[in-house]
């Protein structure tokens, strides 16, 4: 696994592999009533997410959060995820479609925006860590863009993978910029945090399943 020429995917975490689109309308929720606005649906949230998150809070506030809102609202948020995640799991197939991909010689690692030290124990709990050459997680504060950290990654597994043969499967598209950033390739899975529409700006494929994200991975890195 992960030699010179054979094919390799970036996961994303969040809305793509593990299946917490629950936990976090909750959690966007339970920040936004700390300024006293009102919850918003999935369907909303799908349509008006964004990063760097501040920019999405503007969308909704009409403004920038002040440092200190911004400070008030990401606590709420992930104090509130981290007790409510309990309850997600994986996305159906996931753990197939890492263990498959593994066994025809190809090669995967993880790459996330969510905190590393919360997301290590994650992954390691659903028995999926050993499939993956590397597992990278957020290091510094939230709320930024994930392209320095897709260098970083892609950077770390140098030698082991080809970026030409090399696919990002997200549901943001961020995900998809980060990996043009990084000068490999991505496809964007619609059941996550964004709406296809707004994946579909993003100029790269759009599936509907991981299943679909996985053939769609293999195809463009032949």
């Amino acid at each position: 696994m992960g030699m010179h020429g054979n094919a390799h995917i970036v996961w994303d975490w969040n809305g793509t592999l593990f299946h917490d689109n629950d936990a976090i309308i909750g959690a966007t929720n339970a920040a936004f009533a700390e300024l006293g606005l009102a919850p918003i649906t999935l369907e909303e949230y799908r349509s008006l997410y964004c990063v760097p998150v501040p920019k999405f809070y503007e969308r909704l506030l009409g403004r920038l959060p002040t440092d200190v809102e911004w400070e008030l609202m990401d606590g709420v948020f992930h104090r509130y995820y981290a007790e409510h995640r309990e309850r997600c799991l994986l996305t159906d197939g996931a753990a197939e479609l890492l263990e498959g991909w593994r066994a025809t010689g190809n090669s995967q690692s993880l790459l996330s925006m969510y905190m590393h030290d919360e997301l290590v124990p994650l992954v390691r709990g659903f028995g999926i860590e050993t499939h993956f050459l590397r597992v990278d997680g957020r290091t510094g504060p939230s709320g930024g863009s994930k392209a320095e950290h897709m260098v970083r990654h892609l950077a770390a597994l140098s030698g082991a993978v080809e970026p030409a043969r090399t696919v990002v499967i997200g549901d943001a598209a961020d995900d998809a910029f980060a990996a043009r950033g990084a000068g490999v390739l991505a496809v964007l899975y619609t059941g996550g945090s964004h709406s296809r529409a707004s994946l579909e700006d993003a100029g790269v494929p759009v599936v509907d399943t991981l299943a679909e994200a996985v053939e769609e991975a293999q195809r463009i890195a032949a």
